[in-house]
């Protein structure tokens, strides 16, 4: 059995053996997230009024509460499931706050007690099984009245589709630039749907918080989760803020300006309560100065020439007051270069290096470094190695020659010329240098491959 505990009021949800007859037991954390949940603060307070609150806050789908008055005395909590008055019919709702608050919140929303329609039971299985059911359709018919809406050729965008809950009554929420015709499309929707049709027109920041999303901040939209109410913002509150008007970065997924601009605008309107007007010019030895840009953090503002605007001058606003009251009384401020103190460099020390570019590349560079000396090295190292070689290759050599010598196997000397001899001793020298790397002893022998002989008779 549902508890309608979820966010948007959908039935698919179940509770499970937590669901009783005084709601469910876990209301604390079931749908915590839902904008219009409701923390009782008075929950474990009695009242000391003899007389009980009989006015219980209901909510619906989507963004939709009203309130009720309690004319059986039902016991009724939090969560709790209840078939309430309609026109026509009955609708369901979920409870979600009782006690003395709600007289608080219909004071706050001007809600008028004598027109507060009656609650009639809480919801029964059959109550709750029509409402489930027709849950389920609503994804089904708003697709179906799109597609009606387009082919009446209607500029207009079918949102949502909320079901009552006897689901006697659709109600359609849409957006439209204009006003829109709906003589034929009501009619399509009652043949097409066989219920009684309810059209009813949103803005789009309604739109947006019935869709949900992502904001540029990385979290969700504040009209889909705890914004209910929606004030006007114009681009006057992103001058205050002395932000650049750019409608791609200003505007949110709604195609308005943010709701978030008005969070720091008193801020920045107290702060510039202390500043002189940006448009004040200053009348100086060289020439008039206006203001360019403001500060609000650093406290200054910074002035150029109306001749010449490329240079920029920031000042303190105590020193703009000064000069301001200087020109009131008709003298004229030295020029901006000279008014301009210069800056002392404050010298900071950053531990964790995040404004250094290249600290990703030192641990780079510390390897090639490393990967440099090591070749340098074993480079040595080879060279020393051959140098160590050659005068035991030298001594081999002699060895032989004398053995030959002494064996007599040596040919009969010939008289030679001396640059012959010179040639002679060059060759072998050549020939002795492309004979060492051969008898490196650390080289592996490889015999050569050979490919198969191809048979020719084949």
């Amino acid at each position: 059995m549902s508890c309608g505990c979820k966010t948007s009021g959908d039935s698919a949800h179940s509770c499970g053996p937590k669901k009783t007859a005084n709601g469910c037991e876990n209301v604390n954390t079931c749908g915590n997230s839902y904008k219009l949940s409701v923390f009782d603060w008075l929950s474990n307070i009695n009242n000391p009024a003899p007389n009980r609150c009989d006015f219980v806050e209901v909510r619906f789908k989507n963004d939709r509460k009203s309130f009720y008055k309690n004319v059986n005395n039902i016991p009724l909590h939090i969560g709790s499931v209840v078939t309430v008055e309609s026109s026509p019919g009955h609708d369901v709702g979920v409870v979600s706050l009782t006690g003395e608050l709600v007289k608080i919140q219909m004071k706050k929303k001007k809600f008028s007690e004598e027109s507060a329609l009656k609650i009639y039971r809480q919801a029964n299985q059959k109550d709750l099984e029509v409402w489930q059911e027709a849950r389920k359709k609503e994804d089904g018919v708003k697709l179906e009245a799109r597609k009606i809406a387009q082919r009446l050729s209607l500029e207009m965008k079918v949102t949502d589709v909320e079901y009552q809950g006897d689901a006697s009554k659709i109600t359609f929420y849409y957006t439209a630039d204009t006003r829109v015709d709906f003589r034929q499309l009501i009619k399509d929707y009652a043949g097409a749907f066989r219920t009684k049709i309810d059209m009813k027109q949103i803005g789009f920041r309604q739109e947006a918080a019935k869709v949900g999303g992502i904001g540029s901040c990385g979290r969700e939209l504040c009209c889909s989760t705890w914004l209910t109410d929606f004030r006007s913002v114009n681009t006057n509150v992103a001058r205050y803020q002395q932000l650049s008007i750019n409608p791609q970065k200003l505007a949110g997924q709604c195609g308005k300006l943010k709701c978030c601009l008005n969070y720091e605008l008193d801020s920045y309107l107290d702060a510039l309560s202390d500043f002189p007007s940006s448009s004040t010019t200053l009348e100086t030895e060289k020439g008039k100065a206006f203001c360019i840009k403001i500060d609000v953090f650093k406290k200054k503002m910074w002035f150029a020439y109306v001749e010449s605007s490329i240079a920029w001058y920031d000042f303190d606003i105590d020193l703009v007051k000064k000069l301001i009251s200087k020109n009131k009384r008709g003298e004229k401020t030295l020029p901006l270069e000279e008014l301009k103190q210069p800056e002392t460099s404050i010298h900071t020390i950053d531990l964790i290096q995040e404004n250094n570019v290249d600290r990703f590349e030192k641990k780079n560079r510390g390897n090639r470094n490393r990967n440099n000396q090591n070749k340098q090295h074993n480079g040595n190292q080879q060279g020393q190695g051959q140098k160590r070689n050659k005068p035991e290759r030298t001594e081999r050599s002699e060895k032989t020659e004398n053995l030959n010598a002494h064996s007599g196997n040596q040919p009969k000397a010939q008289k030679q010329h001396p640059q012959q001899k010179a040639a002679v001793e060059k060759v072998a020298g050549s020939t002795d240098a492309d004979k060492k790397p051969q008898n490196n002893p650390n080289k592996k022998k490889f015999k050569k491959k050979y490919p198969p002989k191809k048979d020719k008779n084949a």
